[in-house]
């Protein structure tokens, strides 16, 4: 994401920033950006799979600062690609998209997940409101925005001020105009150029390692960024790209010209502020682009996804035919955590493909009863390999021919819960006695203690249904909303455990294959939650801040190895007792 090392040389120049107080102004944010700036900074222990109720809290106070300064804040979301890691060693966890969106929704933050070109729509929407872009993004020093770039590393959220014209944040706007002054007036149209040249998605400098080689910054300056001061000066001698991009071309061999010429002009158009008019979203809900009409996908596929209703892995198996499966902090000489969970996805792709495969059935030359196939980026001990998966064909006629993808939503509810409970293979009668926003949670649990390998341990089952009693036991007694009134005895049981998670654990030893474990049970639910929405929610969606909380779920799990009384933990609340037993019970079942 970005240009290497533009942002740590930006950071060493503070003449290119403008102080900002933001109040008052709308603010289009990138939410990928975002969602990892809050997470590691709420976020005590990495290695535990995530703690999303902290995440929540971080959402909840980012967004309470923005509204007290009045900042308006449509979002973004769009699909990371790579490597889920920050500075510092960090992992994002597996679900921090879908906790970000939930969080999102129940705040009423109106958001868009843009379909392709993540980067020039929400350039072209600043643009268009005459507003700062709030990320973490380097591209964006590159695009020509009117109300500039503030980065998210310079956005004192945390740290509202009192002004005379009421409160504000500060804020801190590179300056195109005085970053392009620095280096001899250098012309703002030639940035693109700058950016493609040092790398990003579409170009790798090593194609230029030749011309960089003859080009080099002014003698005694430069230290770690000679290549940036070097192309910079050299570029400020230009009064527009192409005459710049033959210039460069004049220093390679000739069998490269055209294809290098043809990679730096698909990069620059990376950086025009895109068409697509994203205000539409924001007053009609309507979300139309090129790609999207392209793509020949039903129009409920391409609205669901622009309201983050589906993930974007949705979108990557339907149009790219190749998902990415992030990795986790698990046991890297086993199997990846995400095979466990390769039957469910099987199942999405066979929804997803079935059209497709329709299509290219036609040519009298192809094998019709073939399913089709993706390619699945994941783990294989510690390097990434990209393995082809075939799609499963479903094994009840909810999926014929009568009901493709486009009328998936006019499938009868009760047939599509049926669908996915059979992928996950419970039967909705021993949910019956589950409360409604625990039934999708439990069914995944059930179905991982039948696939996971090695096999679950009762101790990690019963830490794992704990910690889900945990945020009911939160709900009621932290809710003044709840429909559920909270009783004496349920205060009292949640004084109880505050007291018990203050006390220090003995055994702080951290137990790599109970993480591996959890992290099976995580890609479990993570393809459940997919699964129950690309059938339009016939089970509702838990709230994941209060579902799964890694360090609570790894602390249980070593008390009850040595303290087996610990799974009496709630007894002061019969309620949460009795939820407790229901769930073991079902599970075991």
């Amino acid at each position: 994401m970005g240009i290497r090392g533009l942002t740590g040389f930006l950071e060493e120049h503070g003449e290119f920033f403008t102080e900002l107080r933001v109040r008052d102004t709308k603010l289009v944010i990138d939410g990928s950006s975002l969602y990892y700036q809050l997470y590691f900074a709420s976020a005590a222990d990495f290695r535990c799979g995530g703690d999303y109720g902290p995440f929540e809290a971080a959402v909840r106070d980012f967004f309470g600062s923005l509204r007290a300064c009045r900042p308006r804040a449509p979002d973004r979301l769009r699909a990371a690609h790579g490597l889920s890691r920050g500075d510092g060693g960090c992992l994002l966890p597996l679900l921090a998209r879908e906790a970000f969106v939930q969080a999102l929704g129940r705040l009423g933050v109106p958001f868009v997940q843009c379909f392709d070109e993540a980067d020039r729509e929400i350039a072209g929407l600043a643009n268009r409101w005459g507003c700062p872009v709030l990320s973490r993004d380097s591209d964006f020093c590159v695009f020509d925005l009117t109300a500039g770039y503030c980065p998210l590393t310079h956005f004192e959220w945390q740290s509202v001020c009192a002004g005379e014209g009421g409160c504000y944040i500060r804020a801190r706007s590179f300056s195109v105009e005085k970053f392009c002054r620095h280096f001899s007036d250098l012309k703002k149209s030639l940035l693109p150029l700058f950016a493609a040249m040092n790398g990003n998605d579409y170009m790798d400098s090593a194609a230029l390692q030749v011309f960089f080689s003859k080009v080099r910054a002014p003698v005694g300056k430069g230290g770690k960024h000679v290549r940036f001061l070097g192309l910079l000066n050299w570029l400020a001698q230009f009064a527009e790209p192409a005459e710049a991009v033959d210039n460069v071309l004049k220093h390679l061999a000739k069998h490269q010209r055209e294809e290098i010429r043809e990679l730096l002009r698909t990069s620059l158009e990376d950086y025009t502020p895109s068409d697509v008019n994203l205000e539409d979203f924001f007053q009609s809900g309507k979300y139309d682009c090129e790609a999207g009409r392209n793509s020949d996908l039903p129009q409920w596929v391409l609205d669901a996804l622009a309201k983050g209703k589906l993930a974007p892995f949705i979108s990557s198996a339907l149009v790219v035919r190749s998902t990415f499966l992030h990795v986790q902090v698990e046991n890297m000489q086993r199997p990846s955590a995400h095979s466990t969970a390769l039957p469910i996805r099987q199942v999405i792709y066979g929804l997803l493909l079935k059209g497709s495969q329709n299509n290219e059935a036609a040519s009298p030359n192809k094998q019709t009863s073939e399913q089709p196939r993706i390619y699945e980026y994941d783990r294989l001990q510690k390097s990434l390999k990209k393995t082809f998966v075939q799609a499963a064909s479903p094994s009840t006629d909810f999926c014929d021919d009568h009901f493709p993808l486009e009328k998936l939503i006019e499938v009868p509810m009760s047939c599509r819960q049926m669908f996915l409970l059979e992928t996950l293979g419970v039967k909705m009668s021993i949910l019956k006695s589950i409360p409604s926003h625990l039934q999708l949670p439990v069914a995944v649990t059930c179905y991982w203690v039948c696939h996971s390998e090695p096999k679950v341990k009762l101790h990690q089952l019963k830490a794992l249904l704990l910690m889900i009693v945990s945020g009911e036991l939160h709900r009621i007694t932290n809710n003044p909303g709840a429909a559920v009134l909270c009783a004496e005895d349920d205060s009292m049981a949640y004084k109880e455990f505050l007291k018990w998670k203050e006390k220090k654990l003995q055994n702080k030893d951290f137990d790599l294959n109970a993480a591996h474990s959890f992290c099976q049970w995580q890609c479990c639910l993570q393809m459940g939650l997919y699964l129950n929405q690309l059938l339009c929610t016939p089970l509702s969606e838990p709230d994941l801040s209060r579902l799964y909380t890694g360090t609570l779920v790894h602390r249980l799990y070593q008390e009850l190895k040595s303290t087996p009384t610990v799974e009496n933990l709630f007894s002061l609340s019969p309620k949460m007792t009795q939820l407790y037993q229901v769930l073991l019970n079902t599970v075991q079942s």
